[in-house]
């Protein structure tokens, strides 16, 4: 009977992830609603664990900046990332993106990370690559380390509570339910077809270029 009550009062907070502007540059929006028996969450922290395909980045100098100016806050999983690698070259990113209280809701978390999409390998035909980025999974981290109800579940997470712990604690995993189960963004890609012509406009693009620098070194420099 007590199992029983405890997986009905158990009910699924909801999470609603977004994918924000056009093109590769996004943002990642992700808002958590918890349900009434997880709303003693009150002095904890709430945070948002996803898996970026190798199709995304995150740029860590943009995340240093912002996190500087008390923008955003994330842990990146690895923290050194390639960010000129093509999609077919990058691995998954892990992030632990941590959120902000909604002040239009009580029980409700947000937060917002830039994203970046990767280059992709020319396709035979079409001129879209899609990228699926799975729902994340919400965690829960409290000060004094306890679980506030039966419903959370330890979880492994090498990360600090909040930025004022340099020290990894103890996460909770909190049963949710994603308003989608996945999002997908569409990257544009160019076509094998027109590997000739981008390699000929390059070369002259180069050229060019390379005249302009020199006349201009030529006509203004000063050589001793």
């Amino acid at each position: 009977c007590v199992i029983l009550d405890v997986w009905a009062a158990c009910q699924d907070a909801t999470v609603t992830q977004e994918l924000l502007k056009e093109g590769f540059h996004r943002d990642l929006l992700v808002k958590v609603e918890l349900d009434a028996v997880e709303e003693d969450a009150a002095g904890c922290t709430v945070a948002a664990r996803t898996r970026l395909p190798a199709g995304l980045y995150v740029d860590p100098y943009e995340l240093a900046s912002l996190q500087q100016h008390n923008l955003t806050k994330a842990v990146l999983i690895p923290d050194v990332i390639d960010v000129e690698a093509p999609e077919y070259l990058a691995t998954d990113l892990l992030v632990l993106l941590y959120m902000e209280p909604d002040p239009r809701c009580s029980r409700c978390f947000r937060a917002a990370l830039p994203v970046h999409g990767r280059y992709h390998r020319p396709a035979e035909e079409g001129e879209e690559a899609l990228v699926v980025l799975k729902s994340p999974e919400v965690l829960v981290c409290c000060c004094d380390n306890r679980p506030r109800t039966e419903c959370w579940k330890p979880a492994e997470a090498e990360a600090p509570c909040s930025g004022k712990t340099n020290g990894p604690c103890q996460w909770y995993s909190v049963t949710h339910k994603p308003t989608y189960e996945e999002s997908i963004l569409q990257v544009p890609v160019g076509l094998r077809q027109h590997s000739s012509l981008v390699c000929v406009l390059t070369l002259l693009a180069t050229v060019l270029c390379s005249s302009l620098i020199l006349a201009a070194v030529c006509k203004y420099g000063h050589f001793s």
